[in-house]
């Protein structure tokens, strides 16, 4: 797997799952396209993660987290991989901790030779695989890889707090996806008729 290549040691991880009535290159193409901007939730969490920075007298000018896919990236996700529609691997490092976050814009290559202590490197991804009945079992895993003792027991603190919420992001993405990829699914069978 992707995630493996780019952070096959990690200091927390996080798994989550779910079964789609729809084909892995239809799943996939809804992953690509994730949109949470209709989720209540997810607005009021990332707004929520927003709010130290706002309150912060080191206010910065830098985007807050992604809704859309294209958002991620802009926000300082990169795209470490993909394997078309088995996998695809996001990259983010940062001080996730802190209020401004210090998200450090890099690419793949960058992502896997960046060792400065005082940061973490996390990896998320996406992975496919066919069901018997034609449907796709879509996971998503989150590993967190921090580069000194300090940043680790800092993240550590943190994640106590905040996985809760992590784990409600992931899920909520999965559901995303699967709404988009049966309504694709729902379309195209329906347009053939």
């Amino acid at each position: 797997m992707l995630i493996e290549d780019f952070l096959p040691t990690y200091d927390v991880t996080e798994n989550h799952q779910i079964d789609i009535k729809a084909s892995p290159p239809q799943v996939y193409a809804a992953v690509r396209n994730l949109d949470l901007r209709n989720s209540t939730l997810i607005r009021w969490l990332f707004s929520l993660r927003g709010l130290p920075a706002l309150l912060s007298s080191r206010k910065k000018s830098q985007p807050g987290l992604g809704l859309t896919f294209d958002g991620l990236l802009q926000s300082g996700f990169v795209v470490l991989g993909e394997t078309p529609p088995q996998e695809i691997a996001l990259g983010l490092i940062g001080k996730f901790w802190t209020a401004a976050g210090c998200i450090q814009r890099l690419d793949a290559a960058g992502f896997m030779n960046f060792t400065t202590p005082g940061f973490a490197k996390a990896a998320w991804n996406f992975s496919l695989a066919p069901l018997p009945d034609g449907a796709t079992k879509l996971s998503t895993e989150t590993r967190v890889l921090c580069l000194d003792e300090a940043s680790r027991r800092r993240f550590r603190f943190y994640w106590l707090f905040i996985r809760p919420f992590s784990g409600l992001i992931r899920r909520e993405a999965l559901r995303a996806v699967k709404q988009k990829a049966e309504k694709i699914k729902f379309t195209s069978s329906w347009q053939k008729n």
